[in-house]
């Protein structure tokens, strides 16, 4: 298996730990090489080459039944692609396991393009391609008629028991890459008329991005006072952060599965995002959590004021949210479907 460094951040290392966690790799006698590391320019083309350059050997000493390779799109998908190349060269079965929300737009319309043709040529030539979702799933065959695809979504490792209700009023909880594309600018935009109807409001933002950009914006809005700057939290810290919050919400204009908002419905933690992606595959508007359509900052607003301002309906948004996780996206669930798809491969356990 190759992909980021599960030491690492985001959405991918989050993945591969919790498989790891669940017992994958000592099953199916998993190597993970990491392909990609935090860090400058020079260490991130090293640890590429150092991967490419591991993978091969151990192709020629015929070490690798199967390849599962965990892509996003830009160099991700392009240094991924050459290995699987590697791959099916030596004979090697391989899965291409998508994770981009930008996917689509990565490639592009144009069939004639030579960057089209190569990702049309990785996906259709891969033995398996995992999507996140059905959605997903649809997306891919658009892009590569002849790609088999499977939609398998994130793992997300349940407690055991919910902690104590330990919520503060007002507390809005992001996670994840501060930046447009999440909406954290509309979620700064909805917070001086949010401000006015929940005085406690404050917004906790956990992650990296443009945190220069955030904090100017906030000023420039006035509401700098209402927002807390937590830097990338993880661990403890973030188990810490969900359990004070009274609402996560990412407010996005797209997404993959963001592992983020899996594991606050696992702790049983009302959210609100936005129909795209495989979200709306996963909360059901007033069911098990809230969705608004990305950059309408006033339906934004009034949805954070509704569950602010209602605890029993946070209350049940976040015991349904819960049972969802325990119904179909629980680590060891979608661990069991990763190791039926390895079978079906002819991966064999205990394969070192």
């Amino acid at each position: 298996m190759m992909g980021t460094s599960p030491e690492g951040q985001g959405g991918v290392a989050s993945v591969v730990a919790t498989y790891a966690a669940a017992g994958l790799f000592e099953q199916f006698g998993v190597r993970y090489i990491a392909s990609h590391v935090e860090g400058s320019r020079a260490r991130k083309i090293a640890t590429a080459v150092a991967a490419g350059v591991g993978l091969a050997g151990r192709l020629l000493r015929g070490r690798v039944r199967l390849l599962h390779l965990h892509s996003s799109h830009g160099g991700s998908f392009y240094r991924k692609s050459a290995y699987a190349y590697l791959a099916r060269r030596a004979g090697a079965r391989t899965v291409f396991h998508v994770h981009s929300g930008t996917f689509a737009d990565f490639a592009g319309t144009d069939s004639r393009s030579l960057r089209r043709r190569w990702i049309v040529h990785t996906l259709e030539r891969s033995d398996v391609v995992v999507t996140l979702s059905e959605n997903w799933a649809s997306v891919i065959r658009g892009i590569a008629p002849a790609a088999r695809t499977v939609a398998i979504p994130n793992p997300v490792a349940r407690p055991g028991q919910v902690p104590a209700r330990g919520e503060e009023a007002g507390r809005l909880l992001f996670l994840g890459r501060a930046g447009t594309n999440k909406g954290i600018f509309d979620l700064l935009e909805a917070l001086p008329a949010l401000r006015a109807r929940v005085p406690a409001v404050k917004l906790a933002i956990g992650g990296d991005g443009d945190l220069d950009a955030v904090r100017e914006r906030a000023r420039a809005l006035g509401v700098e006072s209402q927002i807390e700057i937590l830097g990338w939290v993880s661990g403890d810290a973030k188990r810490e952060q969900i359990e004070r919050a009274s609402l996560f919400v990412l407010p996005s204009y797209a997404e993959g599965l963001p592992m983020a908002l899996l594991e606050c419905m696992a702790n049983a933690k009302a959210v609100l995002s936005t129909p795209v992606g495989a979200i709306p595959e996963v909360v059901k508007d007033g069911v098990n959590g809230c969705l608004v359509q990305p950059g309408n900052v006033l339906e934004l607003t009034d949805a954070l004021a509704a569950i602010l301002c209602d605890g029993a309906l946070r209350e049940r948004l976040g015991t349904q949210a819960r049972l969802t996780i325990a119904a179909g996206y629980s680590a060891e669930q979608v661990v069991d479907r990763i190791a039926r798809l390895y079978r079906d491969l002819g991966a064999l356990e205990n394969q070192s």
